[in-house]
C-alpha cells in the first residue's frame, strides 16, 4: 500500500478551505504552548491562540493541545502535520 500517493480531491473527506482541529501531545514544559502557537501562526496568520484547548495529563508530565487551524489545501495540512511531528517538544500529533 502506497501511503504517499495523493488522494484525489473528489475522494477527500475534507472540504477546503476549513477550520481543522489538530491534537498535539508533548512534554509539559515552559515554551511548549508558545512553540506550538508559533507553528500554527506560520500556517494560519489569523490563528487565535486563545482558542487553544489545553489538557494536562493526570500526572502533569504531558500537555495535550487542540489547535484549530484554518487550512486551504491538503498540501498545507500535510506540511503542518510534518512540521508538528518533527518538532522536538512534540510526542504525538493526531
Amino acid at each position: 500500500m502506497d501511503l504517499n500517493r495523493p488522494i484525489p480531491p473528489d475522494q477527500s473527506l475534507i472540504e477546503y478551505p476549513c477550520h481543522f482541529p489538530i491534537k498535539v501531545m508533548g512534554a509539559n514544559v515552559d515554551g511548549y504552548v508558545t512553540a506550538m502557537t508559533h507553528i500554527a501562526k506560520s500556517f494560519d496568520p489569523g490563528f487565535d491562540a486563545t482558542t487553544i484547548e489545553l489538557r494536562p495529563s493526570k500526572a502533569g508530565n504531558y500537555m495535550g493541545l487542540t489547535l484549530t487551524v484554518y487550512v486551504t489545501s491538503r498540501e498545507q495540512l500535510d506540511e503542518l502535520y510534518r512540521t508538528l511531528t518533527t518538532h522536538p517538544m512534540v510526542k504525538v500529533v493526531l
